[in-house]
């Protein structure tokens, strides 16, 4: 191993990394011990589930095909899985006490392709239970801590992936977001989260939370990971009805690319009354870069974004109730020890193995679902998606892209809001437009906040506009250092 390369391999980007590898002056062995190491010494409980040995056994194969001659730009480059995706071998719990010694006798497509890529998995990372939440609080298995700021939450759900990245426990993670769960943890942990568009990334083998809006996204310190990232997880998967057929992408063809004459778009209902100081200052300073860059600002407006709020917590709780209405106590899954009959195990099983969290979605779901009561929520929910969507569809045809915040303040402390979940809703209100329309947005650290907490600027893009998101955030990172800044080592 080259001195410059075992200073320390935390600091290398994902294209250092595989550079390294391939020059021999790294082993996929000793990157992978590396970074085993510092979880092992983490106090963020960024991690359900890690299987040393298991890890290993990949870095020996990764390094078996490098002296083979193989090159990718994944080959022996360690990551980690968000706990929502089925993974042979390590427990897959989707957070929940349901499924906490579930262990999957399959890989999600996701998980397939980045290990057919080389990639190495360090662990399963934490995230609120099924996905649902936006602190990472959900968890059964404790909240997830901020590396910036222990006493802090991380986001959600995609909180153990956001924290494990910030406090290089891994250089990139899978993430998923249904509504901005890729997003907003990485905002507030000072990285970089991409969200495709859906249907981008195969659902297979992903634990279902809300079908029409779970996507999978990937998390990095840089742009440039997340491209590299993303590109292996990306493409078409006959196992999943909702995946697109695309034609295979390089994300990062783009990088290079100039800003002189974009055209990025301000929604008014952006920087409203509830955006917080700190962030709205944190935000105007980003957006004013780009435009040394070249971009020019335009306001534009999204009138009902007000209203994704209500039609989001009306579809996902919706399809939440319908998809977990197969953690019975029967299949697989949490088995209440004593029940009386059939309908009393239901009853007890679906009690003892599922949080509160997701009670309170299931009852709202069941309830906008039944007679009576469908087409007065569902189907008007359903409606006021269009409308968003609509509202996208007229913005991009004055400009290029839409910029803003992601979410009206920094990141809170754990415990803080555990007991008020309209006020955890409330915090979505500007990654939920995206998800409900189905576009891909990304997550971009932009400087920091009260109490030196991250702040992330978000960016907006048209129906499969992937590679130009990503080389505005590129510009945007080879003339900033926030993405390269990094919380204190603990204690």
């Amino acid at each position: 191993m080259s001195q410059a390369a075992s200073a320390d391999p935390r600091l290398l980007s994902v294209h250092d990394m595989a550079a390294a590898l391939a020059r021999g002056e790294l082993s996929a062995v000793e990157l992978a011990g590396h970074f085993l190491s510092r979880i092992e010494r983490s106090p963020l409980n960024a991690f359900i589930d890690v299987q040393p040995e298991l890890t290993l056994e990949q870095a020996r194969a990764a390094d078996a095909r490098l002296a083979r001659g193989e090159r990718g730009p994944l080959l022996g480059v360690p990551l980690a899985h968000k706990d929502i995706f089925v993974t042979r071998g390590w427990r897959s719990t989707a957070g929940s006490n349901m499924l906490a010694d579930y262990v999957s006798p399959y890989d999600a497509t996701v998980v397939t392709q980045l290990a057919q890529a080389g990639a190495v998995c360090l662990g399963k990372t934490n995230c609120d239970e099924f996905a649902m939440g936006g602190a990472n609080e959900n968890s059964f298995f404790g909240p997830t801590r901020n590396p910036w700021d222990a006493r802090a939450i991380p986001g959600g759900s995609s909180g153990g992936s956001a924290a494990a990245v910030a406090a290089d426990l891994t250089p990139i993670a899978t993430g998923t977001d249904t509504g901005g769960s890729v997003r907003q943890p990485a905002a507030m942990c000072g990285i970089t989260g991409i969200k495709p568009t859906y249907g981008r990334v195969s659902r297979y083998g992903m634990i279902a939370f809300a079908s029409s809006l779970d996507q999978g996204g990937a998390m990095g310190r840089s742009v440039r990971d997340c491209a590299t990232l993303l590109g292996a997880m990306a493409g078409f998967d006959p196992r999943d009805a909702t995946s697109l057929e695309r034609p295979a992408e390089d994300f990062s063809r783009d990088l290079e690319r100039p800003l002189a004459g974009l055209r990025i778009g301000l929604p008014r209902e952006f920087f409203g009354a509830g955006l917080a100081a700190d962030v709205r200052a944190a935000v105007d300073a980003a957006l004013a870069t780009l435009q040394s860059l070249g971009a020019v600002l335009v306001e534009v407006s999204l009138p009902k974004t007000e209203l994704s709020i209500p039609a989001y917590y009306v579809i996902a709780p919706a399809e939440a109730s319908s998809n977990l209405s197969r953690f019975d106590g029967v299949r697989y899954g949490h088995r209440a020890s004593k029940h009386a009959d059939l309908a009393d195990m239901y009853r007890k099983s679906r009690a003892e193995g599922f949080g509160a969290e997701v009670k309170r979605r299931i009852l709202i779901g069941t309830y906008v679902l039944s007679h009576g009561y469908y087409d007065a929520y569902y189907l008007q929910a359903q409606k006021l998606r269009r409308l968003i969507a609509d509202d996208f569809r007229a913005a991009f045809e004055q400009v290029d892209l839409i910029a803003g915040p992601v979410s009206p303040t920094v990141a809170w402390n754990i415990g803080e809001q555990v007991n008020d979940p309209v006020r955890n809703y409330l915090a979505d209100v500007y990654t939920l437009p995206a998800s409900l329309a189905g576009l891909p947005g990304l997550s971009l650290p932009a400087g920091f906040g009260q109490s030196g907490r991250p702040v992330g600027l978000q960016l907006i893009g048209n129906y499969f506009e992937e590679a130009r998101l990503l080389n505005v955030g590129d510009r945007f990172q080879q003339v900033t250092d926030w993405h390269l800044r990094r919380p204190p080592e603990p204690q």
